[in-house]
């Protein structure tokens, strides 16, 4: 079997959904059309809004599984997802002790087996079950799933299920037969109900598991078909609310939120979301979590306010009006609190200047943000951005750059050794990450471990990786001509026989183009001989079989000459922090990028010189008159080149160059402020941007420093301070 990875996709039905499903949870605990109908108020929330629990399992198991290559949930991931649930329920629980307290529910807890029930199955407050249950269903998948194959591990999700139905709405049946009750009566010793997370979770996060697979190992054009879906959703949505009215009717429930039929229902809900593409939103899977959790203080705060106005026959006896003001109370609140932790994090990114009194380096996130869009609408349609953050995001700061782009949407990235992508998985980067550079496979281990995507540098290369015997992402690197890294695109039964490697998952194929960057015709007539290579590689596979996965060509000067390449990634590195590699390049086309990098340091002493007086190391600058000299705090141990000395380099000083006179010491760089007024101790010196109307680009600095961008921002030491700004 050829193995490749599907192209990424959003799924904004599902971020939707989340919100309705909020709401289904409040109308569960309203009760919203009691005044119009007893019947009509028992179906929409005890059979329709049913549906919403499961579907949150559901979605939180398809995006634990959706990244992880051959389908196997890493523990790492896991333990994310189970110490982010722990640490909300633990707010959870001291949110609502006032109101535990208040209703003598702690008294309860003095016992100790009742205190460790609630915790563990039936939720502090009559809402929380939700969390444990979460806790508790993901870890059975994720032990189930690594012992055995899916159709066993349902089978088991499936007969936990059928045994908390019958503790459920089918428990009228139990309790008739007098073993089945006695047994029954024993696990709510336990729990008070079944729908916890050993009988009810399981099966749901399974098979929102299940579907990532699916998604996963690129099954994605044999789906449901749309039309199949919303039939199929409709067939059992019928039945179940069959099942559900004759459970009422013959009073078989010993509480209803376990039906039969729930299972088919949510198993054609799910994918008629999964057709509903569009940019996810992330904040409405914390407005919806956030609904979810407040929701009952805001049914208090209802009623209290109520009874102090006098509004009960208003706010309180009319169903619908206290349904839609909890939950608009609910929405207003959570929109606050998101709204504030959105205002958080931004200000994570803006730390305090701790160490703004010598060197730093201000990131402007608000241009990085600028650039993506520019560079993703020059690219075609399906071509996504790769963002390239090896070197520290070239100097830039690797995990805040990351985390940054994370946040806006980018979620493929690459970086050069698997230290560089061990530390952003520590940082909490999401999405695919792709080693460029070689991977010994002693490190294997690391690679699976972290989820790390890894660059097979020949065919010998990914044989040793394939006797790791774990499954492994990788992309395989061809050689077009650069002749540096990657299988010779002339070997093609050696590319095809890394398909064949059944402990790896080929996620990409790609080339590097040598000299993209220049627009002589011997150059461009070589880089069209690269992809033409490149394509040709690509049908002999097809000839033989196989499936082409994600391909990738271009760099920065690759989408800049030669924008029209149908690829899946563009692999963007230097174009993406705003500068490009030299001065004046001669591109096809210009894209209107910002720089997100300067370079600042202060002045720690101004003095005056005579005439005939050196400055600096060896004396290179003497004084032909009276002169007045600034001393900066920053030298080539910060990264800031040597080269630059004795008149080569310039700052800006109050909107004003002042040249670099004498030779740049480690930690420290002397300029010629002579004429320029009022300089002191303290004041901002900028090496790299804009100072008033003046600019020092990183493009000059680097011409004439007889280097490239690439290497002068790279270079920046880890003794600057990063100050990240997001305006």
């Amino acid at each position: 079997m050829r193995k490749t990875n599907p192209q990424g996709k959003e799924y904004a039905g599902i971020d939707y959904f989340r919100l309705i499903a909020a709401f289904l949870v409040v109308a569960i605990h309203t009760s919203p059309l009691t005044d119009v109908s007893g019947t009509a108020d028992f179906i929409f929330t005890r059979i329709l809004a049913r549906t919403a629990v499961p579907f949150f399992f559901m979605a939180s198991g398809f995006f634990l599984f959706l990244k992880e290559e051959g389908g196997t949930l890493h523990f790492d991931r896991l333990a994310v997802f189970l110490k982010k649930t722990a640490v909300l329920y633990a707010i959870a629980i001291l949110l609502y002790l006032p109101l535990n307290i208040y209703t003598g529910t702690a008294q309860e807890w003095r016992y100790l087996p009742n205190c460790l029930k609630d915790i563990a199955f039936d939720g502090t407050f009559y809402h929380l079950w939700y969390l444990p249950a979460a806790i508790l269903g993901a870890c059975i998948v994720w032990l189930l799933l690594k012992k055995r194959k899916a159709g066993q591990a349902f089978f088991i999700c499936l007969v936990f299920y059928l045994i908390g139905l019958f503790g459920d709405s089918y428990y009228g049946i139990s309790e008739k037969v007098p073993f089945l009750k006695a047994v029954y009566q024993s696990l709510f010793l336990f729990s008070d109900y079944t729908r916890n997370g050993l009988f009810y979770a399981p099966v749901f996060f399974l098979m929102g598991a299940l579907f990532a697979r699916r998604v996963q190992q690129g099954r994605g054009k044999q789906r449901i078909p749309l039309k199949t879906c919303l039939i199929g959703l409709a067939f059992s949505f019928s039945l179940m609310l069959a099942e559900g009215l004759l459970l009422h009717r013959f009073r078989l429930q010993r509480h209803d939120s376990m039906y039969l039929m729930l299972l088919p229902t949510m198993f054609f809900l799910f994918p008629c979301l999964l057709y509903w593409k569009g940019k996810d939103h992330r904040s409405l899977r914390n407005l919806s979590m956030l609904i979810y959790l407040i929701h009952p203080a805001g049914i208090v705060a209802v009623r209290g306010f109520a009874k102090a106005t006098g509004l009960q026959g208003l706010l309180i006896e009319n169903s619908v009006i206290h349904f839609l003001t909890v939950a608009l109370g609910s929405l207003a609140a959570a929109a606050v609190l998101v709204a504030i932790g959105n205002r958080r994090r931004t200000h994570k990114v803006k730390p305090a200047h701790r160490h703004m009194d010598r060197a730093w380096a201000e990131i402007r996130l608000s241009a990085l943000r600028h650039n993506v869009k520019a560079l993703q609408a020059a690219l075609p349609a399906g071509c996504k951005v790769m963002a390239v953050v090896k070197a520290n995001a070239y100097g830039h700061g690797a995990a805040e750059i990351s985390t940054y782009l994370n946040r806006i949407g980018i979620d493929s990235f690459a970086v050069a050794t698997i230290e560089e992508g061990i530390y952003l998985r520590r940082q909490g980067v999401n999405g695919e990450i792709l080693i460029l550079g070689y991977t010994a496979v002693a490190r294997a281990s690391e690679l699976f471990r972290y989820r790390l995507s890894q660059t097979v540098v020949d065919a010998e290369h990914a044989r040793e990786l394939n006797r790791f015997g774990k499954t492994l992402s990788v992309h395989i690197k061809v050689d077009t001509g650069m002749n540096r890294l990657g299988e010779n695109y002339r070997h093609v039964s050696e590319i095809a026989s890394v398909f064949d490697c059944r402990n790896l998952v080929v996620a990409g194929i790609f080339t590097h183009l040598s000299v993209s960057d220049s627009r002589e015709e011997s150059d461009v007539a070589f880089t069209n001989r690269q992809i033409q290579n490149f394509y040709e590689l690509l049908d002999s596979l097809k000839v033989r079989g196989i499936s082409i996965p994600k391909i990738h060509i271009q760099s920065s000067y690759g989408v800049l000459n030669y924008p029209g390449l149908q690829c899946s990634y563009a692999r963007i590195g230097i174009a993406l922090y705003g500068v490009l590699s030299a001065t004046d390049p001669q591109t096809k086309r210009s894209l209107d990028l910002r720089p997100v990098l300067a370079l600042k340091s202060r002045v720690t002493l101004v003095r005056s010189i005579e005439s005939g007086e050196g400055v600096s190391y060896g004396r290179e600058f003497i004084a032909q008159g009276e002169t007045k000299i600034a001393v900066l705090s920053i030298g080539y141990a910060d990264g800031f080149p040597r080269s630059l000395s004795a008149g080569k380099g310039h700052v800006l000083i109050h909107g004003s160059r002042a040249p670099i006179i004498g030779r740049i010491c480690m930690d420290q760089l002397v300029v010629d402020v002579t004429g320029l007024p009022d300089v002191k101790r303290g004041d901002v010196a900028t090496l790299i941007g804009k100072d008033g109307s003046e600019e020092i680009t990183a493009e000059e600095t680097a011409g004439n420093a007889g280097t490239i961008t690439n290497e002068l921002l790279s270079r920046l030491g880890d003794r600057l301070e990063r100050v990240f700004l997001d305006f």
